[in-house]
């Protein structure tokens, strides 16, 4: 039952992880309301209210920014403002004090934000702060990468600096290389659509190397929450999103994690993710988020309910941060695991015995609930569909030779016209 006394929450972007908020805020009597892509899940959830916007071609956040500042969002005013895409915190940058006249935002250091917004201002910010990284380089130019060719080391990472710009114009992520020329071939597609990317050096090993730390920074920088998990599996392997993931202790990672925030003077919501580099024993950077993200689902079900933490903090409830959490915890994608396991079975390094082992277990599913389904149907009856077009397209050209695009090269989305959905992880 809402509690009319209570300001309303607004959650801004995000895919899964603005679900995840809209249930666990709803869920404590809260009124949500939720803006983002028309796709989203959280647009379906019984827990939200949903704030259609029409698309106009333009950016997801000048198209927000226009509305929250405008008039037809007076009736949310005094609302608590939650990012949850990086699209969001680049609104909340880039109109923060204007939107601090009208909501309630989070603890925030609009600077830092802007630098874990930007990859490459994330890295060297390692560098200052003494964090391990993998290698990486800057160049503008393909002139700039051919005098790099030599001290270059493959597999390479082109790795956009601002990732939500990449995903408006491309599909995936980034683009790995293994090649000279495949990196060359790949900078020239992103080049020529405008994307600044630097080159990373890709840490070998498996995706169970992976891990991550959440944490909320006071007005001082200190951490009042800890939490830590791993991933066990991604799809596609080595550069997809991830598949599944367990809670579990990290050693060592806290500590860098920190050592970076304090850096760059980061407050509010912050998590960051590191690779365990085998070669030499140490946990190196991937990226930072300042925001919510995709595993918020798994930080709830674990015992921390960090969205009721922030809305609690931001309205002056007492609320006691959480100081321990549950191990062993299991998020589960079953597609895109199913996947992840086709692909790694193909190449030996996973049975099916193996598979449904590591999957007999207790599991959070990052969409369906019980008490909320419609989501689930929705995007079940959208994979679905997506399945059926895919094996009429496949019967259909039986048979007939169909040139394949290069997998190397940062394949076009299939239409620019409305805005792309960037990972919230």
């Amino acid at each position: 039952m809402l509690n009319g006394n209570l300001p309303p929450a607004l959650i801004v972007g995000g895919d899964i992880g603005s679900l995840s908020i809209a249930r666990s805020l709803g869920a404590a009597g809260i009124q949500v309301y939720a803006i983002n892509h028309p796709k989203a899940e959280v647009r379906y959830s019984r827990f939200s209210k949903w704030i259609d916007i029409p698309q106009k071609g333009e950016t997801a956040s000048k198209i927000w920014a226009e509305y929250l500042l405008g008039r037809e969002s007076n009736h949310l005013r005094g609302a608590v403002l939650l990012a949850a895409s990086d699209e969001a915190v680049e609104l909340l940058v880039e109109h923060h004090d204007a939107l601090s006249e009208k909501f309630t935002l989070d603890l925030s250091n609009p600077t830092a934000q802007r630098c874990m917004l930007d990859k490459l201002c994330t890295y060297r910010a390692a560098e200052a702060a003494g964090v391990p990284t993998p290698k990486f380089w800057v160049a503008d130019t393909r002139g700039q990468i051919e005098q790099l060719q030599r001290e270059l080391v493959f597999p390479l990472v082109l790795k956009p600096i601002f990732g939500h710009k990449f995903s408006r114009k491309f599909t995936g992520l980034y683009t790995v290389a293994h090649r000279f020329d495949e990196l060359l071939d790949a900078f020239d597609a992103v080049d020529c659509a405008g994307i600044q990317t630097f080159l990373v050096e890709m840490i070998p090993g498996p995706d169970d190397k992976l891990c991550s730390y959440y944490t909320y920074l006071d007005e001082r920088g200190n951490n009042l929450i800890n939490f830590t998990k791993r991933v066990i599996r991604r799809y596609p392997m080595n550069m997809g999103g991830s598949t599944y993931h367990i809670t579990d202790y990290v050693p060592d990672i806290q500590e860098l994690a920190l050592a970076l925030f304090r850096q760059v003077g980061l407050r509010g919501v912050a998590n960051v993710e590191f690779k365990l580099d085998e070669r030499d024993g140490k946990l190196k950077l991937i990226e930072c988020n300042a925001r919510f993200t995709a595993a918020d689902c798994l930080l709830v079900s674990s015992g921390l309910n960090l969205p009721l933490f922030v809305y609690d903090r931001l309205i002056g409830r007492s609320h006691a941060a959480p100081s321990s959490y549950r191990m062993g915890m299991r998020l589960w994608k079953p597609v895109g695991d199913f996947a992840a396991y086709r692909q790694l079975n193909k190449m030996g390094l996973l049975t099916l015995g193996a598979w449904v082992r590591s999957i007999m277990h207790r599991q959070i599913l990052p969409i369906f609930r019980w008490n909320d389904p419609l989501p689930a149907i929705v995007s079940s009856a959208r994979l679905a569909r997506y399945a059926a077009s895919r094996l009429l397209l496949s019967k259909r050209n039986r048979g007939t030779a169909v040139p394949l695009p290069l997998s190397r090269v940062p394949q076009p989305l299939p239409s620019l016209s409305t805005t792309r959905v960037t990972s919230d992880k």
